[in-house]
Protein backbone atom coordinates (compact mmCIF):
# COMPACT_ATOMS: atom_id res chain seq x y z
CA UNK A 1 0.00 0.00 0.00
CA UNK A 2 2.50 2.31 0.46
CA UNK A 3 4.31 2.12 -2.98
CA UNK A 4 1.26 3.13 -4.74
CA UNK A 5 0.54 6.05 -1.95
CA UNK A 6 4.25 7.06 -2.80
CA UNK A 7 3.73 6.43 -6.35
CA UNK A 8 0.47 8.36 -6.49
CA UNK A 9 1.59 11.34 -4.81
CA UNK A 10 4.32 12.04 -6.01
CA UNK A 11 2.81 11.28 -9.61
CA UNK A 12 0.04 13.82 -8.48
CA UNK A 13 2.99 16.44 -7.76
CA UNK A 14 5.20 15.80 -11.10
CA UNK A 15 1.64 16.17 -13.16
CA UNK A 16 0.64 19.49 -11.96
CA UNK A 17 3.65 21.15 -10.99
CA UNK A 18 5.16 23.33 -13.84
CA UNK A 19 8.53 25.28 -12.99
CA UNK A 20 10.67 22.27 -12.07
CA UNK A 21 12.02 21.61 -8.21
CA UNK A 22 11.42 24.76 -7.05
CA UNK A 23 8.02 25.31 -7.66
CA UNK A 24 7.60 21.31 -6.28
CA UNK A 25 8.62 22.02 -3.15
CA UNK A 26 5.26 23.56 -1.70
CA UNK A 27 3.25 20.82 -3.03
CA UNK A 28 6.01 18.25 -1.75
CA UNK A 29 5.61 19.82 1.80
CA UNK A 30 2.26 19.84 1.86
CA UNK A 31 2.37 15.86 0.98
CA UNK A 32 4.91 14.73 3.10
CA UNK A 33 3.51 16.83 6.24
CA UNK A 34 -0.45 15.40 5.59
CA UNK A 35 0.96 11.84 5.65
CA UNK A 36 3.57 12.35 8.25
CA UNK A 37 6.53 11.34 6.26
CA UNK A 38 8.85 13.89 7.56
CA UNK A 39 8.09 16.45 10.55
CA UNK A 40 8.60 20.11 9.33
CA UNK A 41 12.31 20.41 11.03
CA UNK A 42 12.78 17.35 8.83
CA UNK A 43 11.76 18.48 5.54
CA UNK A 44 13.34 21.98 5.98
CA UNK A 45 16.66 19.80 6.33
CA UNK A 46 16.09 18.40 3.92
CA UNK A 47 15.94 21.15 1.62
CA UNK A 48 19.44 21.91 2.25
CA UNK A 49 20.80 18.55 1.76
CA UNK A 50 19.05 18.49 -1.52
CA UNK A 51 20.59 21.93 -2.26
CA UNK A 52 24.32 20.62 -1.59
CA UNK A 53 23.85 17.00 -3.37
CA UNK A 54 23.59 16.98 -7.18
CA UNK A 55 20.72 16.20 -8.76
CA UNK A 56 17.42 18.08 -9.09
CA UNK A 57 15.83 18.91 -6.07
CA UNK A 58 12.09 17.39 -6.57
CA UNK A 59 14.02 13.86 -7.61
CA UNK A 60 15.98 13.90 -4.67
CA UNK A 61 12.95 15.00 -2.13
CA UNK A 62 11.54 11.84 -3.65
CA UNK A 63 13.83 9.53 -3.53
CA UNK A 64 14.89 10.21 0.06
CA UNK A 65 10.89 10.42 0.90
CA UNK A 66 10.29 7.27 -0.45
CA UNK A 67 13.43 5.68 0.82
CA UNK A 68 12.94 6.99 4.20
CA UNK A 69 9.35 5.30 4.22
CA UNK A 70 9.45 2.16 2.80
CA UNK A 71 13.59 1.64 1.67
CA UNK A 72 14.88 0.76 -2.06
CA UNK A 73 11.92 0.24 -3.27
CA UNK A 74 10.01 3.35 -1.92
CA UNK A 75 12.89 5.61 -3.45
CA UNK A 76 12.08 3.83 -7.04
CA UNK A 77 7.86 4.05 -7.22
CA UNK A 78 8.41 7.95 -5.35
CA UNK A 79 11.10 9.09 -7.79
CA UNK A 80 9.54 7.09 -10.78
CA UNK A 81 6.13 8.99 -9.64
CA UNK A 82 7.78 12.51 -10.27
CA UNK A 83 9.53 11.94 -12.91
CA UNK A 84 6.97 10.13 -15.06
CA UNK A 85 4.22 13.18 -15.76
CA UNK A 86 7.02 15.27 -17.17
CA UNK A 87 8.34 12.53 -19.11
CA UNK A 88 5.33 11.66 -21.36
CA UNK A 89 4.37 15.62 -21.47
CA UNK A 90 7.56 16.17 -22.95
CA UNK A 91 6.94 13.65 -25.56
CA UNK A 92 3.48 14.94 -26.13
CA UNK A 93 4.67 18.55 -26.35
CA UNK A 94 7.71 17.63 -28.61
CA UNK A 95 5.81 15.85 -31.14
CA UNK A 96 2.92 18.64 -31.62
CA UNK A 97 5.20 22.15 -30.29
CA UNK A 98 5.67 22.72 -34.03
CA UNK A 99 2.28 23.23 -34.48
CA UNK A 100 0.65 25.35 -31.35
CA UNK A 101 3.70 27.58 -30.87
CA UNK A 102 2.35 30.31 -32.79
CA UNK A 103 -1.11 29.70 -31.63
CA UNK A 104 -2.17 32.56 -29.15
CA UNK A 105 -4.41 30.57 -26.64
CA UNK A 106 -1.20 28.46 -26.03
CA UNK A 107 1.19 31.39 -25.43
CA UNK A 108 -1.47 32.85 -23.20
CA UNK A 109 -1.80 30.03 -21.26
CA UNK A 110 2.16 30.00 -20.87
CA UNK A 111 1.98 33.25 -19.86
CA UNK A 112 -0.51 32.53 -16.78
CA UNK A 113 1.46 29.18 -15.89
CA UNK A 114 4.74 31.49 -15.59
CA UNK A 115 3.13 33.83 -13.10
CA UNK A 116 2.38 30.91 -11.55
CA UNK A 117 5.42 29.46 -11.12
CA UNK A 118 7.31 32.83 -10.44
CA UNK A 119 5.10 33.23 -6.95
CA UNK A 120 5.51 29.52 -6.24
CA UNK A 121 9.23 29.65 -6.42
CA UNK A 122 9.33 33.11 -4.51
CA UNK A 123 6.73 32.20 -1.49
CA UNK A 124 8.91 29.32 -1.27
CA UNK A 125 11.80 31.39 -0.89
CA UNK A 126 10.42 33.76 1.62
CA UNK A 127 9.68 30.65 3.69
CA UNK A 128 12.68 29.11 3.51
CA UNK A 129 14.38 32.22 4.38
CA UNK A 130 11.91 33.65 7.49
CA UNK A 131 11.99 29.45 8.80
CA UNK A 132 15.89 29.60 8.39
CA UNK A 133 15.83 32.81 10.88
CA UNK A 134 13.66 31.01 13.52
CA UNK A 135 9.81 31.19 12.68
CA UNK A 136 8.15 28.00 13.77
CA UNK A 137 4.15 29.30 14.20
CA UNK A 138 2.25 32.20 14.43
CA UNK A 139 3.11 31.86 18.57
CA UNK A 140 6.49 30.47 18.08
CA UNK A 141 9.83 32.43 17.25
CA UNK A 142 13.12 30.83 18.18
CA UNK A 143 15.89 32.72 16.70
CA UNK A 144 18.67 30.85 14.71
CA UNK A 145 21.43 33.11 15.01
CA UNK A 146 23.93 31.12 13.34
CA UNK A 147 21.63 30.89 10.18
CA UNK A 148 21.39 34.79 10.20
CA UNK A 149 24.76 34.90 10.98
CA UNK A 150 25.98 32.46 8.12
CA UNK A 151 23.40 34.42 6.02
CA UNK A 152 24.38 37.79 5.92
CA UNK A 153 28.13 36.61 5.64
CA UNK A 154 27.26 35.01 2.24
CA UNK A 155 25.54 38.31 1.15
CA UNK A 156 28.28 40.35 2.21
CA UNK A 157 31.09 37.42 0.55
CA UNK A 158 28.70 37.24 -2.58
CA UNK A 159 28.01 41.59 -3.28
CA UNK A 160 31.91 42.19 -2.17
CA UNK A 161 33.19 39.60 -4.52
CA UNK A 162 30.58 41.28 -7.75
CA UNK A 163 31.79 44.35 -6.79
CA UNK A 164 35.61 43.43 -7.42
CA UNK A 165 35.44 40.53 -10.25
CA UNK A 166 31.73 41.76 -11.79
CA UNK A 167 30.73 38.10 -12.03
CA UNK A 168 28.61 36.05 -10.35
CA UNK A 169 29.73 34.07 -7.34
CA UNK A 170 29.12 30.09 -8.36
CA UNK A 171 26.39 28.60 -6.19
CA UNK A 172 28.59 25.64 -6.11
CA UNK A 173 31.35 27.95 -4.30
CA UNK A 174 28.54 29.61 -2.15
CA UNK A 175 27.48 25.94 -1.14
CA UNK A 176 31.13 25.28 -0.02
CA UNK A 177 31.24 28.23 2.20
CA UNK A 178 27.84 27.74 3.35
CA UNK A 179 28.63 24.43 4.45
CA UNK A 180 32.46 25.59 5.88
CA UNK A 181 30.92 28.25 7.75
CA UNK A 182 28.21 26.66 9.34
CA UNK A 183 31.04 23.96 10.56
CA UNK A 184 33.17 27.48 11.76
CA UNK A 185 30.22 28.97 13.53
CA UNK A 186 27.31 26.62 14.55
CA UNK A 187 30.12 25.41 17.41
CA UNK A 188 30.00 28.89 19.27
CA UNK A 189 26.26 29.79 19.39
Amino acid sequence: MIYLQLFLEFFKIGLFTFGGGYAMIPLIKEVVLNYGWLTEAQFMDFIGVCESTPGPIAINMATFVGSSQAGIGGAAVATIGVVLPSFIIILLVASILKRFIKNKFVDRALTGIKSVVIGLILSTGIISLIQCAGYESLTSFHTDYASIIIFVILCFIYFIYLKITKKKLNAILIILIAAGLGLAICPFI
